[in-house]
This record gives structure tokens, C-alpha cells and sequence, in this order.
């Protein structure tokens, strides 16, 4: 039985998620960072572990970093860098960021809650739920199911190629307030041929667009208001929002910068994000990630048979890992695994992990472009962090 009420009925840039790597090195508890917010800020100490790996991020030519761990009875954050350039100020505990493509954990959460409820199938087609939207160049939604769309196996083509404001400064600067339709974002994806067939894991955000559009479809709801009635607001989840239209991040937040391959770092936080919609359009603080993953895998938001679902994997070789439902599965060096998902957005980066038993999660938050070495450095936090739980 879920813990939480349901709602009555009738009421990145591409995420870079392909660049995730296996972590490494388990390490000792680090001290609370909450607590270097007071008086005893002034007296040095060592940095533990979790301070280390945060200031290894930050090394890699990132702007800001903000990472959380939790564990039954602890809470422990560090960070790094600073909220905007030219300022001093430092990320801000408790701050807001865009989560890019960790958007899909919670629109794949809603799907399998519909399923839970009978009211739709993880076997139905799209075609079924969206007739005619997914058709031309090769592509037949009769021939996808709403499984392949949360397993990145439909073979759809990325739209996020197609948005200038993620692909460039002249775009960003052009575009970055732009509206676009959920339609409209489908209609790009279709105007590129089919390459392979249904089957072949391929990550592309169009797949959670659709799915998007299919949750109103079966609801009568937007997608953005069922994950508020479903997830945020149950869970009191009070620095998470749908942001819709909005270019802004309500609140103390880290600004967002690029460089797009110029040279010349670009503040891009301001940025309308219906580009991604349900694929990667949600802010988000570590705090409440980390208590959206942990009700995840504790039960209060999807039954048994439906999580089930969730974490069957498929093969994922772009990853070098494996896929379920708006989740990846990595190992861990200390033995076993962990469930996570990174996202990348208009200056943003993502990534949250969580043990399958529940019980310890880690999320990092970055600011700024970075280099090759930055994704492979939040990876080996989370091995790190994740591990430190286990009996070694």
C-alpha cells in the first residue's frame, strides 16, 4: 500500500548521461558540513572524504558544486566553488538547480503509478495513446510501446539537437526564451529518419517528451501536474517546482554557465525550459532529491510490481551499464550496485544515486562546463559515498 494519498481522478544540451563511468574508492564518514556554517567554520580542520571528492569536481574547472549524502539518521553536505562569477559567494546550502535529465525518474514514476491503477499498460503502443504523432521518415508508433519510451529502445530520434538555445550562444542568446508545444518538439524529432529499429537501446529525450503526452492523454492532466500531485507535493518536497514557461530558478540558486565550445564562458540560467519538458525540465535541490530517490526504493511511491518494472534492466552499451525505467544500474567498486540517473541542462549538471535497499543516496549538483573529467569525477563520489555504507 502506498504511504502517501494519490490525488482524486477528475481533479540536456543533451544530458551526457553516455559519459557516466564506474566509480571508485570507498573512504570514512565525513563531519557535517551543516555544521561549518557556524561559529567552528573558523577553525581548520582536514576536509573529509565527502569535501575531497566535492573540491576534485570543482578542480576539473567547474563554477560550483553542491553534493549531499544521506544515510538512516545523517545528513551530510559539502561544497564548492561559488553560486555566480565575479561574486565570491558560495553555492548556497540548500540551493536550487536545474536537474535536467534526472526530470525522467520522476515522469517514469507517475507512468507506472497509471499502470498501478490500470488505467494504462507498459505494453500499450503509443499509437494507441497518441494516434498519428509518431509516423513518417520510418517511424510507426504502432511498432513502440510505452515500455520502449521509459527504456530508450524505441529507436525515436533526440530532439535536442534541433533547439538552437542548447547547441550554441547564438542560439541561447536568440532563443532562450522560446516557447515550445510538446507536439512541436515530437514534429522535430519525426523530421529525422529512422536508423534503427525498436528494440536498440538509444537514449533520447523525445521518448519522455512522449511519455509526457501521453500522461495527459490518460489523465486529462499535464504531466508537470501529476508529478505535483503525485510526487513534490506528497512528499513535501518544498524546493521542487515544474517550472512550465518560466526562464527563472525561484530562490537561492547557483547560476548556470557555458561556453558552448568558444572559449568564453555564457551565464545561461536564464532559460525557458518547455525544450525539454518532461524529459529534463525540472528544479530541484539536493535535499529533496535525495528524498524523492530514498521513497523511491522504500516503497511509499510505487508498489512492488510496479518498482519491479522499473528496475528490470536492459543492456545499455552506450553507458556501459544497464537501463531499466527512468533509471540506470551501475556497479559499485565495493560490490553489488546502485540505481541512478545524471542530467544536463543549460549550464547544469546532475547526477543521484541510490542503494537498492533504500538506504543511502548521493547527489551532486554542478555549475559550468567542466572537462572530460568531470562526469568520471561525480561518478567516483557516488561510489565513494554509496559505498561507505556497506560492511566492507
Amino acid at each position: 500500500m502506498h504511504v502517501f494519498a494519490r490525488r482524486r481522478r477528475g481533479l540536456l544540451v543533451p544530458t551526457g548521461l553516455a559519459a557516466v563511468l564506474l566509480a571508485a574508492l570507498a573512504g570514512p564518514a565525513s563531519a557535517d558540513a551543516d555544521a561549518q556554517a557556524g561559529p567552528a567554520a573558523a577553525r581548520p580542520r582536514p576536509a573529509g572524504p565527502l569535501q575531497q571528492a566535492v573540491n576534485a569536481i570543482h578542480g576539473t574547472g567547474t563554477v560550483g558544486v553542491l553534493a549531499e549524502v544521506r544515510s538512516p539518521g545523517t545528513r551530510h553536505p559539502a561544497r564548492a566553488g561559488t553560486a555566480e562569477l565575479g561574486t565570491g559567494r558560495p553555492v548556497p546550502w540548500g540551493g536550487r538547480f536545474r536537474i535536467g535529465s534526472a526530470t525522467k525518474t520522476f515522469t517514469a514514476t507517475v507512468v507506472l503509478q497509471l499502470v498501478g491503477e490500470g488505467q494504462l499498460s507498459l505494453d500499450d503502443t503509443v499509437e494507441h495513446w497518441l494516434p498519428g504523432v509518431v509516423q513518417g521518415n520510418g517511424h510507426d508508433g504502432r511498432l513502440i510501446t510505452v515500455r520502449q519510451l521509459l527504456q530508450h529502445t524505441s529507436a525515436i530520434p533526440d530532439v535536442l539537437g534541433d533547439i538552437p538555445a542548447l547547441n550554441s550562444a547564438v542560439g541561447y542568446r536568440a532563443e532562450r526564451l522560446r516557447t515550445y508545444t510538446p507536439h512541436e518538439l515530437v514534429a522535430l524529432a519525426m523530421r529525422h529518419p529512422a536508423t534503427i529499429d525498436p528494440g536498440i537501446w538509444s537514449y533520447s529525450n523525445t521518448n519522455y517528451i512522449l511519455a509526457g503526452m501521453i500522461i495527459k492523454k490518460v489523465t486529462g492532466h499535464s504531466w508537470a501536474d501529476e508529478v505535483n500531485a503525485r510526487i513534490i507535493g506528497p512528499l513535501g518536497l518544498t524546493k521542487t517546482s515544474t517550472p512550465g514557461t518560466s526562464p527563472f530558478v525561484p530562490g537561492a540558486h547557483a547560476h548556470g554557465y557555458r561556453a558552448f565550445g568558444t572559449g568564453t564562458t555564457l551565464d545561461v540560467t536564464e532559460f525557458n525550459p518547455s525544450a525539454v519538458d518532461a524529459s529534463g525540465s525540472i528544479i530541484s535541490s539536493a535535499h529533496d532529491l535525495s528524498r524523492f530517490y530514498t521513497a523511491l526504493f522504500d516503497g511509499s511511491l510505487l508498489d512492488p510490481a510496479q518498482l519491479d518494472e522499473m528496475t528490470a534492466t536492459v543492456s545499455a552499451p552506450e553507458l556501459k551499464a544497464e537501463y531499466g525505467l527512468g533509471l540506470a544500474k551501475f556497479s559499485l567498486p565495493c560490490g553489488g550496485s546502485y540505481f541512478t540517473h545524471v542530467g544536463g541542462v543549460s549550464g547544469y549538471r546532475t547526477q543521484v544515486g541510490v542503494t537498492p535497499d533504500a538506504t543511502r543516496t548521493a547527489v551532486v549538483l554542478v555549475t559550468g562546463d567542466g572537462d572530460k573529467h568531470t562526469r568520471p569525477a561525480m561518478s567516483q563520489l557516488m561510489g565513494q559515498e554509496l559505498c561507505r555504507g556497506k560492511v566492507q
